[in-house]
Parts: C-alpha cells; sequence; structure tokens
C-alpha cells in the first residue's frame, strides 16, 4: 500500500511539474490554456493505456467484475488519481468548473482511491476510466479550435461530431453494460456499486447538457442569420 502511496503521489509531481512547464513555456497563454494541455495530453496517454488494459491484457471487465488488481491496472489507476487530484484543487482554485464536474471528480478519486486500497474491482473501474477518457481529448481539442478561432471550420464539425457519437456509444452504451456488470456481479464491494451508479448519473447529465449543445446547432444551421424565417400554416 505504500507503494501505491508513493506512486499517486509521483503521479501528482508529474502532472503538476507539467503545469508548470507549460506555463513558463506559454507565459503569453492563459492559465486555463496550459491546464488543458496538461488534460489534453492526459487524456491521450491514459486512453491508450486503460484501453489497451481492458481490451487486450485483461482480464475482461464484462466477465471479470471484482477480481483482483493487476499491477498494470495499479499503475493506471495511480496515474489517473494524480491527474484528478491535480485538476479537483486546479478547479477549485480558479473556480472554472460547475457543481456537476467537481461532484464528478470527486467521485472519480474516492472511486480510485477505495479499488486501490481493496486491492480488486480495478478491471471494471479501468473499464470505466476508458470508455470515460476517450472523449476528453475531442472536447480539449474543440476548446482549442474555438480558442484559435478555428471551431467554426470542417475541422471543428469533425471533432463535434466524433466528441458526440464517442460519447453516446462508449461513454452512455458503454458504461451502461459496464454497471449492469458491476451492479449484477456479487464481488465488488457494495459502496463501490453505489459510487458506479453516481458516476453514471453524473454522465446522464452530461449528455443532458450535450444534447442541449446539439439542438442549439442544429437550430443556427436551420435558421440562417439574415435570411426570414418560414412558418407553416
Amino acid at each position: 500500500m505504500v507503494s501505491v502511496v508513493l506512486e499517486v503521489g509521483a503521479s501528482l509531481a508529474a502532472w503538476l511539474l507539467l503545469y508548470c512547464c507549460c506555463r513558463r513555456w506559454g507565459k503569453r497563454r492563459s492559465c486555463e490554456w496550459s491546464c488543458r494541455l496538461v488534460t489534453l495530453l492526459h487524456g491521450v496517454v491514459v486512453t491508450c493505456l486503460s484501453g489497451y488494459v481492458a481490451l487486450l491484457d485483461g482480464p475482461w471487465p464484462l466477465t471479470h467484475a471484482g477480481s483482483p488488481n493487476t499491477s498494470l491496472q495499479i499503475h493506471v489507476l495511480s496515474l489517473t488519481l494524480g491527474y484528478f487530484i491535480f485538476d479537483l484543487g486546479w478547479c477549485l482554485y480558479f473556480q472554472t468548473e460547475g457543481y456537476l464536474m467537481l461532484f464528478h471528480h470527486m467521485l472519480s478519486i474516492c472511486g480510485m482511491i477505495m479499488v486501490l486500497g481493496l486491492g480488486k474491482s480495478a478491471t471494471e473501474v479501468n473499464a470505466v476510466v476508458f470508455v470515460s477518457e476517450i472523449t476528453n481529448p475531442l472536447l480539449q481539442t474543440r476548446w482549442f479550435l474555438r480558442e484559435m478561432g478555428c471551431y467554426h471550420t470542417f475541422l471543428g464539425e469533425v471533432v463535434d461530431f466524433l466528441f458526440v457519437f464517442l460519447f453516446l456509444v462508449l461513454r452512455i452504451g458503454g458504461g451502461a453494460l459496464i454497471m449492469y456488470v458491476m451492479v449484477t456481479s456479487p464481488d465488488p464491494n457494495w459502496l463501490l456499486k453505489a459510487g458506479g451508479l453516481a458516476m453514471y448519473i453524473v454522465s446522464l447529465g452530461f449528455m443532458l447538457e450535450i444534447c442541449r449543445f446539439v439542438r442549439r446547432k442544429m437550430l443556427k444551421k436551420k435558421f440562417v442569420p439574415g435570411q426570414p424565417l418560414k412558418l407553416n400554416a
């Protein structure tokens, strides 16, 4: 357990150091720009690692919920836990996020601490990390495109489509499968099951925000400024 604590601490220090380097190299950029660079890098790295663990290294999360943690799963969750602690501290300090995102971060931190402490259930939690983080690089890319004035382009349309598609298919659809297996399996801890359900409810809250975004975007395309609004009798 001491080694896990040290690994999480090293992860937190590494993400904080990377943020400081981004601030030093990009003095003309905002603090949020630097933080989102760190978030983008974390999303890419952890998506690849958690995807490898869930899909290739195993064990398979839909059949081995509650199984003992493997060394690779522990490394991936320690890396992710250090990042979430860093990002939660940043969000609280700069007060940039709403209650839903803060609740999401706190649930993630508590869930990973519990899994690392119990020594089991990293299989399904790692799968949740994969389906959750796979859309994060697209979300950050969307923000950077907007900041650089390149959002209203074909690239911006592609990023938006991929983000919404992957969110609905993997985070909502895949997440539902993982939650069903976790809840119906007798091995995972009951508190972890409750946290998993709470996390999925948070994802549904994010989905509502995405649906509102898609609706606004479709309305803007349908009613072009400067053209008369046609109403059917």
